[in-house]
């Protein structure tokens, strides 16, 4: 699986090369800069795209900005995002366009390897990874929305694991629960947050960000 890495801190761009090769993937291109991560991904078309937001030469959101125009030219390019803080802004636009894998990192959890590793292999794969303190934040800046007011304690629990990216087994182990109760709390939630239901989960999970995120679907 080839890999197009962004990253302007030496040592942290070092540290990932090494951690997703000893995984098996191939590091098509290990770049600094926003315009050399646009040339690499237009360049190499990779399976995956490991980007840290900020980037020279503005080291404000060129990393993302850079990944985002390659998705313009190459649709559903999967792209896993690493921030230093939740920013509801980045969040909005990485998931704008519904398609794709996307991931939405803090870089905390790099440190946790098989955590990382799994995320890059669920955005390679057209799946959806969003960092549990990111989907917090949505949460609680939809709190007071009507539709969101709806749920319940326990499908408010089920709403953040499926905006993580968790499948229905994976719902069910970690809140010890039948699949048949995670498949009744789901419905009950696209109900009450009139979402149309998905037979495709990253689809379905796409449509739960986008609402937490405000945005129409």
């Amino acid at each position: 699986m080839r890999v197009v890495l962004a990253e302007d801190l030496y040592l942290l761009r070092e540290g990932l090369i090494r951690l997703l090769e000893a995984h098996g993937f191939t590091i098509a291109a290990a770049v600094e800069t926003g315009p050399d991560l646009l040339e690499a991904l237009l360049e190499h078309r990779p399976d995956v795209a490991v980007v840290d937001v900020r980037l020279p030469p503005t080291l404000t959101d060129e990393g993302l900005q850079a990944a985002l125009a390659a998705r313009r030219q190459i649709p559903a390019l999967p792209v896993l995002v690493l921030s230093q803080h939740v920013q509801q802004l980045y969040a909005r636009e990485l998931l704008a366009d519904g398609t794709g894998g996307v991931g939405y990192l803090l870089k905390d959890r790099v440190f946790n390897a098989e955590q990382f590793i799994d995320a890059v292999r669920r955005v390679a794969a057209g799946g959806t990874a969003m960092d549990p303190d990111v989907i917090a934040k949505l949460m609680q800046s939809r709190a007071h929305s009507q539709p969101l007011q709806r749920l319940s304690p326990r499908e408010r629990e089920v709403l953040e694991l499926m905006a993580e990216g968790c499948s229905n087994s994976a719902i069910s182990s970690r809140l010890i629960i039948s699949d048949g109760a995670v498949a009744k709390h789901i419905a009950n939630i696209f109900t009450k947050l009139e979402l149309v239901p998905a037979e495709d989960a990253n689809r379905r999970v796409l449509a739960v960000l986008a609402h937490l995120n405000g945005v129409p679907v």
